[in-house]
């Protein structure tokens, strides 16, 4: 099935309201393709699962292979360094119309692809709290995991900006890949204490469609993936593929629920198991979300158990510490970083901070 011209049309100028104040290249050219009955008409005639943010990481793609063409001066992720101008829509759609076979079928085989590395950030204290309480070393699995650099966590050095000037750091000193991210704290919270060091003895992933970073076509797809005008992520992104490329994980075909056992056949049973969700199960139906919760449940009678998610309110910490309307995506637009311990009586669970889409953010809460 296919969605039409007037939901195309629709979402692309809901894309565009999103991208504002984040992207402007991406902001303008929705604008644009929203009033343009053949640039709409691409997303219109492809399959209902594709949306703006696809379209816009297809023409990405197809830039990446023709970087000498004009375009490229107005995407910074390949060198361009113009500003959106008048000549920005016109050149883009040129481009995108004569390649409009290529991008057709890219649009029906393709799938938006997101391992936003800078998340580990975010995740980190999380992580690092369970394995505290695990009494120091963790096997790790990773649901949603695409290429698995946040299964790297242990290997990355991170640096978090406090307000007021102060710096919490925690990782290798040494490391090849570095994350800032910025730390405030919501009222009555204080400062997390950060281990310098995480004991991953072993790490999975699972995903319905893994990424092979050490295959360049497919690593330059999740760069696709990555917005245009946000050249930094494009950069630690490659940056964390490579490093990785020394000693990938495994990441295991499946969904969150039928492929479980088959990840959790990777790491060893007598390890204390960290779960960790990030930006996933709001792509998993209702069923789907609580068959995985439920398998957890399962998973945690037998084996000492964490579950770390940083995912909407709604679709993360919500199914394991409700009534906190205080947390809802639908009133911030921002996600919920939180600890949940399976024991004898049910989910013991924590609301630890309030996290920005690219984990370039987080606010800690009050215990």
């Amino acid at each position: 099935m296919t969605i039409g011209l007037a939901e195309a049309k629709r979402q692309l100028n809901e894309f565009a309201g999103g991208a504002s104040g984040e992207s402007p290249l991406y902001e303008h050219l929705a604008s644009e393709a929203a009033g343009d009955d053949e640039v709409a008409g691409l997303l219109a005639a492809a399959p209902d699962s594709a949306s703006p943010a696809l379209l816009f990481a297809v023409a990405h793609r197809l830039i990446q292979a023709d970087p000498i063409h004009p375009l490229s001066r107005y995407y910074p992720s390949l060198g361009g360094f113009d500003g959106v101008d008048g000549q920005t829509w016109p050149v883009f759609r040129e481009f995108l119309l004569a390649n409009a076979d290529a991008a057709a079928g890219m649009l029906a085989s393709r799938s938006l692809a997101n391992n936003e590395v800078r998340r580990a950030a975010c995740a980190y204290p999380a992580v690092a709290m369970a394995a505290k309480q695990a009494g120091g070393k963790i096997a790790l699995l990773e649901v949603g995991a695409a290429g698995g650099l946040l299964l790297g966590m242990d290997k990355y050095a991170f640096r978090y900006q406090c307000d007021g000037g102060e710096q919490l750091v925690a990782g290798p000193a040494k490391a090849a890949v570095g994350l800032h991210c910025a730390l405030d704290l919501a009222p009555g919270a204080v400062l997390p204490k950060l281990p310098k060091k995480l004991t991953v003895v072993a790490r999975a992933g699972l995903d319905t469609r893994p990424l092979d970073l050490s295959d360049e076509d497919e690593l330059a797809w999740l760069e696709a993936c990555v917005w245009a005008d946000q050249p930094d992520r494009v950069r630690l992104l490659r940056a964390a593929a490579l490093a990785q490329r020394k000693s990938p994980p495994e990441v295991v075909e499946g969904d969150a629920v039928g492929g479980l056992d088959e990840a959790l056949s990777r790491l060893p049973a007598d390890a204390p198991l960290v779960v960790l969700t990030s930006r996933t199960l709001g792509h998993v139906g209702d069923e789907g979300r609580a068959e995985f919760l439920s398998r957890l449940a399962v998973l945690g009678a037998s084996r000492p158990l964490w579950w770390v998610m940083d995912e909407t309110y709604e679709h993360g910490l919500g199914e394991v510490l409700p009534g906190r309307d205080d947390l809802a995506f639908s009133g911030d637009g921002l996600t919920t970083l939180g600890l949940a311990r399976r024991t004898a009586d049910g989910w013991e669970a924590t609301a630890l901070a309030r996290t920005t889409r690219y984990g370039a953010r987080m606010t800690w809460l009050a215990s």
